[in-house]
């Protein structure tokens, strides 16, 4: 009996904030669609482009993949950076190459690596002013 060899697809995650996109890699002919819609139509020219920067980097190689995005929560701008997270990391999965990887890095370390920076807990007292703020005081 033959076996037959399953199409390789890669999945992957990338967080910024609160925002979290889920991406499915596969071999295809280079269709990229972020919730269901193509590149061309979704978010703004700014987003799109700062998606585009991971798929300039990888050259031919992002027009062998198919990517199919999901992207939840958060506001504009951390979906962008997420998306942009989710395909870069695909995108070296998918080639399994440190040179890619490398490129990556020496261009944005953050295509790849996640930013942990939170907002403080508010502290007590300090209601609706921030976790530091207090209330301002005349010297005189």
């Amino acid at each position: 009996m033959v076996k037959k060899e399953k199409p390789k697809v890669i999945f992957t995650v990338g967080k910024r904030k609160d925002a979290v996109a889920r991406a499915k890699l596969s071999a295809g002919s280079g269709r990229i669609l972020i919730n269901s819609k193509p590149l061309e139509v979704w978010g703004n020219e700014f987003g799109r482009m700062r998606v585009k920067e991971p798929l300039m980097l990888a050259g031919d190689l992002s027009k062998k993949v198919n990517i199919d995005v999901s992207v939840r929560s958060g506001g504009t701008t951390g979906q962008t950076e997420s998306v942009r997270m989710s395909i870069a990391r695909g995108l070296v999965d998918f080639s399994k190459s440190e040179q890619l990887k490398q490129k990556f890095i020496d261009y944005d370390r953050n295509l790849l690596v996640f930013d942990f920076r939170r907002n403080e807990p508010h502290k007590p007292g300090a209601s609706k002013r921030g976790p530091r703020r207090h209330k301002q005081r005349s010297k005189r």
